[in-house]
Protein backbone atom coordinates (compact mmCIF):
# COMPACT_ATOMS: atom_id res chain seq x y z
CA UNK A 1 0.00 0.00 0.00
CA UNK A 2 1.57 3.41 -1.13
CA UNK A 3 0.89 6.54 0.68
CA UNK A 4 0.70 10.13 -0.54
CA UNK A 5 0.35 13.29 1.60
CA UNK A 6 0.89 16.04 -0.61
CA UNK A 7 -1.74 17.66 -3.37
CA UNK A 8 1.41 18.51 -5.05
CA UNK A 9 2.56 14.76 -5.54
CA UNK A 10 2.92 14.68 -9.44
CA UNK A 11 0.76 11.51 -10.00
CA UNK A 12 -1.94 13.45 -8.18
CA UNK A 13 -1.16 16.79 -10.89
CA UNK A 14 -1.51 13.52 -13.33
CA UNK A 15 -4.94 12.88 -12.25
CA UNK A 16 -6.36 16.09 -11.69
CA UNK A 17 -6.01 16.44 -15.68
CA UNK A 18 -8.79 13.58 -16.16
CA UNK A 19 -11.22 15.84 -14.90
CA UNK A 20 -11.58 17.22 -18.81
CA UNK A 21 -12.07 15.12 -21.50
CA UNK A 22 -9.24 15.94 -23.09
CA UNK A 23 -7.07 14.71 -20.36
CA UNK A 24 -9.12 11.42 -20.12
CA UNK A 25 -8.66 10.84 -23.95
CA UNK A 26 -5.05 11.05 -23.46
CA UNK A 27 -4.55 8.86 -20.71
CA UNK A 28 -7.76 6.60 -21.81
CA UNK A 29 -8.53 6.93 -17.91
CA UNK A 30 -11.43 8.48 -15.61
CA UNK A 31 -12.41 9.13 -12.25
CA UNK A 32 -15.10 7.45 -10.47
CA UNK A 33 -15.98 8.95 -6.40
CA UNK A 34 -17.74 7.39 -3.67
CA UNK A 35 -18.35 4.12 -2.42
CA UNK A 36 -21.28 2.82 -4.45
CA UNK A 37 -19.90 4.04 -7.80
CA UNK A 38 -16.52 2.71 -6.79
CA UNK A 39 -18.35 -0.88 -5.89
CA UNK A 40 -20.32 -1.23 -8.73
CA UNK A 41 -17.25 -0.41 -11.25
CA UNK A 42 -15.12 -3.04 -9.13
CA UNK A 43 -18.53 -5.46 -9.77
CA UNK A 44 -18.28 -5.34 -13.19
CA UNK A 45 -14.74 -5.88 -13.97
CA UNK A 46 -14.01 -2.44 -14.63
CA UNK A 47 -10.11 -2.01 -14.64
CA UNK A 48 -8.65 0.01 -11.62
CA UNK A 49 -5.64 1.70 -11.91
CA UNK A 50 -5.41 2.81 -8.20
CA UNK A 51 -8.00 2.70 -5.45
CA UNK A 52 -7.66 6.82 -3.29
CA UNK A 53 -9.19 6.54 0.33
CA UNK A 54 -8.69 8.35 3.13
CA UNK A 55 -9.40 5.14 5.45
CA UNK A 56 -8.26 1.66 4.64
CA UNK A 57 -11.04 -0.06 6.49
CA UNK A 58 -13.11 1.43 3.52
CA UNK A 59 -12.00 -1.27 1.01
CA UNK A 60 -13.84 -4.50 1.95
CA UNK A 61 -12.43 -7.64 1.58
CA UNK A 62 -14.65 -9.03 -0.81
CA UNK A 63 -13.46 -6.43 -3.67
CA UNK A 64 -10.08 -8.32 -3.88
CA UNK A 65 -8.04 -5.31 -4.18
CA UNK A 66 -4.08 -5.78 -4.69
CA UNK A 67 -2.67 -3.50 -1.77
CA UNK A 68 -0.01 -2.13 -5.04
CA UNK A 69 -3.25 -0.71 -6.37
CA UNK A 70 -4.43 0.93 -2.97
CA UNK A 71 -3.06 4.63 -1.82
CA UNK A 72 -3.83 5.76 1.92
CA UNK A 73 -4.19 9.73 1.45
CA UNK A 74 -5.45 12.49 3.42
CA UNK A 75 -8.60 14.74 2.84
CA UNK A 76 -6.58 17.57 1.51
CA UNK A 77 -5.47 15.44 -1.35
CA UNK A 78 -8.79 13.67 -2.07
CA UNK A 79 -10.32 17.26 -1.87
CA UNK A 80 -7.97 17.91 -4.80
CA UNK A 81 -9.25 14.52 -6.93
CA UNK A 82 -13.00 15.28 -5.85
CA UNK A 83 -15.59 17.32 -7.98
CA UNK A 84 -18.06 16.96 -5.72
CA UNK A 85 -18.48 19.63 -2.46
CA UNK A 86 -18.44 16.92 0.07
CA UNK A 87 -15.87 14.24 -1.11
CA UNK A 88 -16.90 10.48 0.25
CA UNK A 89 -13.50 9.13 0.88
CA UNK A 90 -12.55 7.31 -1.84
CA UNK A 91 -11.82 7.75 -5.14
CA UNK A 92 -11.02 5.42 -7.58
CA UNK A 93 -8.89 5.85 -11.47
CA UNK A 94 -10.36 3.64 -13.93
CA UNK A 95 -8.99 2.62 -17.26
CA UNK A 96 -11.52 3.29 -20.23
CA UNK A 97 -13.47 0.10 -21.08
CA UNK A 98 -13.12 -1.04 -24.58
CA UNK A 99 -16.09 -0.66 -26.93
CA UNK A 100 -18.14 -3.30 -27.68
CA UNK A 101 -18.44 -4.05 -31.73
CA UNK A 102 -22.26 -5.24 -31.49
CA UNK A 103 -24.67 -5.00 -34.85
CA UNK A 104 -27.90 -4.97 -34.74
CA UNK A 105 -30.52 -7.74 -33.89
CA UNK A 106 -33.20 -8.43 -31.83
CA UNK A 107 -33.79 -6.35 -28.64
CA UNK A 108 -34.70 -3.35 -27.27
CA UNK A 109 -32.61 0.26 -28.21
CA UNK A 110 -31.89 3.72 -26.33
CA UNK A 111 -30.85 5.62 -28.92
CA UNK A 112 -29.80 9.74 -28.02
CA UNK A 113 -29.22 11.97 -30.34
CA UNK A 114 -26.79 14.95 -29.12
CA UNK A 115 -27.69 15.67 -25.54
CA UNK A 116 -25.48 18.00 -23.53
CA UNK A 117 -26.51 17.80 -20.22
CA UNK A 118 -24.66 14.91 -18.40
CA UNK A 119 -26.98 14.58 -15.45
CA UNK A 120 -29.72 13.96 -17.95
CA UNK A 121 -27.11 11.59 -20.11
CA UNK A 122 -26.77 9.50 -17.06
CA UNK A 123 -30.31 9.17 -16.39
CA UNK A 124 -30.97 7.76 -19.37
CA UNK A 125 -28.74 5.34 -19.02
CA UNK A 126 -30.25 4.75 -15.81
CA UNK A 127 -33.05 4.58 -16.74
CA UNK A 128 -32.61 2.55 -19.56
CA UNK A 129 -30.98 0.08 -17.14
CA UNK A 130 -34.36 0.08 -15.25
CA UNK A 131 -36.34 -0.94 -18.22
CA UNK A 132 -33.77 -3.74 -19.42
CA UNK A 133 -32.99 -2.16 -22.87
CA UNK A 134 -30.12 -4.15 -24.25
CA UNK A 135 -28.12 -1.49 -25.62
CA UNK A 136 -27.58 1.93 -25.49
CA UNK A 137 -26.12 3.73 -28.41
CA UNK A 138 -25.26 8.00 -28.35
CA UNK A 139 -24.46 9.80 -30.89
CA UNK A 140 -21.40 12.08 -31.58
CA UNK A 141 -21.99 15.38 -30.20
CA UNK A 142 -23.75 14.26 -26.99
CA UNK A 143 -22.07 14.90 -23.37
CA UNK A 144 -18.53 13.04 -22.70
CA UNK A 145 -20.09 9.70 -20.94
CA UNK A 146 -16.87 9.80 -19.04
CA UNK A 147 -17.60 13.60 -17.29
CA UNK A 148 -18.03 12.70 -13.76
CA UNK A 149 -21.68 14.34 -13.76
CA UNK A 150 -22.87 11.64 -16.13
CA UNK A 151 -20.86 8.87 -13.99
CA UNK A 152 -22.76 10.05 -10.69
CA UNK A 153 -26.21 10.45 -12.30
CA UNK A 154 -26.07 6.87 -14.02
CA UNK A 155 -25.56 5.64 -10.43
CA UNK A 156 -23.30 2.47 -12.06
CA UNK A 157 -25.86 1.92 -14.83
CA UNK A 158 -23.50 2.42 -17.19
CA UNK A 159 -21.38 -0.23 -15.96
CA UNK A 160 -24.71 -2.80 -16.20
CA UNK A 161 -25.59 -1.83 -20.06
CA UNK A 162 -23.60 -1.66 -23.61
CA UNK A 163 -23.05 2.00 -24.23
CA UNK A 164 -21.58 2.23 -27.82
CA UNK A 165 -21.09 5.41 -29.56
CA UNK A 166 -21.64 5.40 -33.09
CA UNK A 167 -23.34 6.56 -36.05
CA UNK A 168 -27.67 6.99 -35.29
CA UNK A 169 -28.38 6.75 -39.21
CA UNK A 170 -26.20 3.93 -39.64
CA UNK A 171 -27.74 2.19 -36.56
CA UNK A 172 -31.55 3.06 -37.67
CA UNK A 173 -30.55 1.30 -41.37
CA UNK A 174 -29.32 -1.47 -40.07
CA UNK A 175 -32.03 -1.77 -36.88
CA UNK A 176 -34.84 -1.43 -39.72
CA UNK A 177 -33.05 -4.44 -41.78
CA UNK A 178 -32.79 -6.35 -38.74
CA UNK A 179 -37.00 -6.37 -37.90
CA UNK A 180 -36.62 -3.82 -35.29
CA UNK A 181 -39.15 -1.15 -35.11
CA UNK A 182 -37.69 2.25 -34.64
CA UNK A 183 -39.66 5.02 -33.14
CA UNK A 184 -38.76 8.45 -32.79
CA UNK A 185 -39.81 11.28 -30.72
CA UNK A 186 -41.21 14.65 -32.06
CA UNK A 187 -44.35 17.21 -31.52
CA UNK A 188 -44.94 17.51 -35.36
CA UNK A 189 -46.19 14.24 -37.72
CA UNK A 190 -46.28 11.86 -35.02
CA UNK A 191 -48.66 9.89 -32.90
CA UNK A 192 -49.68 9.50 -29.45
CA UNK A 193 -46.97 6.88 -27.62
CA UNK A 194 -50.43 5.26 -26.21
CA UNK A 195 -51.06 4.10 -29.59
CA UNK A 196 -48.39 2.21 -30.06
CA UNK A 197 -48.29 -1.65 -28.74
CA UNK A 198 -45.74 -2.94 -26.32
CA UNK A 199 -43.16 -4.81 -28.03
CA UNK A 200 -40.22 -7.60 -27.41
CA UNK A 201 -38.18 -6.04 -29.61
CA UNK A 202 -37.79 -2.15 -30.73
CA UNK A 203 -35.59 1.35 -31.05
CA UNK A 204 -36.43 4.42 -28.87
CA UNK A 205 -35.13 7.95 -30.16
CA UNK A 206 -34.40 10.56 -27.64
CA UNK A 207 -33.18 14.14 -29.04
CA UNK A 208 -31.05 17.11 -28.13
CA UNK A 209 -32.89 19.11 -25.03
CA UNK A 210 -33.38 22.29 -27.31
CA UNK A 211 -33.83 21.02 -30.77
CA UNK A 212 -34.94 17.61 -30.50
CA UNK A 213 -34.34 14.56 -32.75
CA UNK A 214 -32.53 15.53 -35.78
CA UNK A 215 -35.18 15.65 -38.87
CA UNK A 216 -33.39 13.04 -41.23
CA UNK A 217 -33.31 10.80 -38.34
CA UNK A 218 -37.57 11.35 -37.86
CA UNK A 219 -37.81 10.82 -41.83
CA UNK A 220 -36.42 7.27 -41.44
CA UNK A 221 -38.57 6.16 -38.79
CA UNK A 222 -41.43 3.80 -38.51
CA UNK A 223 -43.16 5.76 -36.69
CA UNK A 224 -42.75 8.99 -34.28
CA UNK A 225 -44.24 9.42 -31.30
CA UNK A 226 -45.48 12.41 -28.67
CA UNK A 227 -46.25 12.25 -24.63
CA UNK A 228 -49.16 14.71 -24.60
CA UNK A 229 -48.82 18.03 -22.32
CA UNK A 230 -51.80 18.53 -20.42
CA UNK A 231 -50.65 21.62 -17.97
CA UNK A 232 -48.70 24.44 -19.26
CA UNK A 233 -45.45 23.02 -19.27
CA UNK A 234 -43.61 23.85 -22.76
CA UNK A 235 -41.83 20.10 -22.73
CA UNK A 236 -41.07 17.19 -20.68
CA UNK A 237 -37.25 16.71 -19.35
CA UNK A 238 -35.67 14.01 -22.04
CA UNK A 239 -35.12 11.62 -19.36
CA UNK A 240 -38.67 11.74 -17.75
CA UNK A 241 -39.99 11.31 -21.36
CA UNK A 242 -37.58 8.27 -21.72
CA UNK A 243 -38.90 6.91 -18.89
CA UNK A 244 -42.33 7.09 -19.63
CA UNK A 245 -42.07 5.78 -23.34
CA UNK A 246 -39.17 2.98 -22.58
CA UNK A 247 -41.93 1.71 -20.06
CA UNK A 248 -44.66 1.36 -22.15
CA UNK A 249 -42.99 0.13 -25.00
CA UNK A 250 -41.40 -3.42 -23.31
CA UNK A 251 -44.00 -5.67 -22.63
Amino acid sequence: MKQIESSKNEQIKQWKKLHKKRGREKANQFLIEGFHLVEEAVRAGIQMIAVIVTDEEVIPSSWNMDDRNIILTNDSVLKELSETDSPQGIIAVCTIPVEQKLSAEHGRYLLIDRVQDPGNIGTLIRTADAVGVDRVIVEKGSVDLYNSKVLRSSQGSIFHVPVIKGELSNWVDELKTAGVPVFGTSLQNASVYTAIQPSESFALILGNEGEGVQTDLLDKTDQNLYIPIHGKAESLNVAIAAGILLYHLRT
